[in-house]
């Protein structure tokens, strides 16, 4: 295997979706449009979170650091998307390629590890509710979401080194709208099993491990959700569940056919689509779904817009 410093490409070319002028302006209202919602609705989110202390719980702490997280990666593509669709040129050196590569996985792997935390908060509510505030503390909460951040640190680091490690000796054309690991490893110059085997172990360690977690975990908390007698109990204890539920689904699903299935290397246009459901759709629907179902964070907005005491 060559070192990293010897690859001769310099630059690599995203194509992106469209290079047809006409479509062009369309794709870039479109994405700068929700790109702005992204921003706003997961701001808006944080800020109702910091403001009301009626939400100063575990689960609105977690919850606020996924929207971080969304508006975070969601910024390391979007921008030079929307850069690239009104450009001619549509080049990334190197260097930023590797940059943008990690940074994404970085917040991806943490991410993906934060819903499996989430769900430990949902169990503990549920089946230790006398004992939730005296193991769910605030201590507690900060450690495992640097659990979380560390899992994205080691994990982005293997995806991108063994991914750029490779020589890339030309063409330099990626059929996609970021250095994307399926997408760039097309484009290497050597045997690229090994990385398909690394690749496999860490998705497998950052992607199944977190998500198995959850599956055990929520089928813990429907067995306690069960044995509740009052109909009405088993509602509200599934209501807190649901949410959660539906965006790790979103998350997940796409993830694992990107980056663990055989060949997905090749799955080129509809790669591109998989990318952008699980880098700006859930990144848009998170605080959403975390708001449209519930009361606190609904009560938390009226008061904060002053809509409540005008109600009075």
């Amino acid at each position: 295997m060559q070192e990293f410093n010897q690859s001769t490409v310099t630059e690599f070319i995203l194509l992106g979706f469209s290079s047809n002028p006409r479509t062009n302006p369309l794709l870039f209202t479109f994405f700068l449009v929700f790109y702005m919602l992204i921003l706003v609705s997961n701001s808006l989110l944080i800020t109702l979170i910091c403001q009301d202390t009626r939400l100063h719980t575990p689960m609105y702490f977690f919850i606020s650091v996924l929207s971080v997280l969304d508006v975070c990666y969601t910024t390391t593509t979007v921008p030079q998307m929307l850069v690239h669709i009104l450009s001619q040129r549509r080049a990334i050196s190197f260097a930023r390629c590797v940059a943008q590569m990690y940074i994404f996985l970085l917040f991806g792997v943490t991410e993906s590890w934060l819903f499996s935390i989430m769900s430990v908060d949902r169990y503990v509510a549920i089946c230790h509710p006398l004992r939730y505030k005296v193991i769910i503390s605030r201590g507690m909460c900060l450690f495992m979401v640097a659990i979380c951040a560390g899992y994205g640190v080691v994990g982005g680091l293997c995806y991108t080194f063994f991914a750029m490690h490779l020589p890339y000796c030309g063409p330099n054309e990626i059929d996609h709208y970021f250095c994307e690991v399926p997408a760039v490893l097309k484009l290497a110059c050597a045997d690229t099993s090994l990385n398909d085997l690394v690749d496999f172990v860490t998705g497998f360690n950052v992607i199944v491990v977190p998500l198995s977690l959850i599956v055990i975990i929520y089928g813990n908390i429907f067995a306690t959700i069960a044995k509740i007698r009052s109909a009405q109990g088993r509602i509200k204890a599934f209501s807190t569940c649901a949410s959660h539920i539906t965006v790790v689904t979103m998350f997940a699903i796409p993830c694992i056919i990107m980056y663990m299935s055989p060949g997905s290397g090749s799955l080129s246009n509809s790669g591109k689509k998989m990318a952008l459901f699980y880098n700006i759709a859930t990144a848009f629907l998170n605080p959403v779904i975390y708001s449209l179902r519930n009361k606190d964070v609904k009560q938390a907005f009226l008061k904060l817009t002053g809509w409540s005491r005008a109600s009075e």
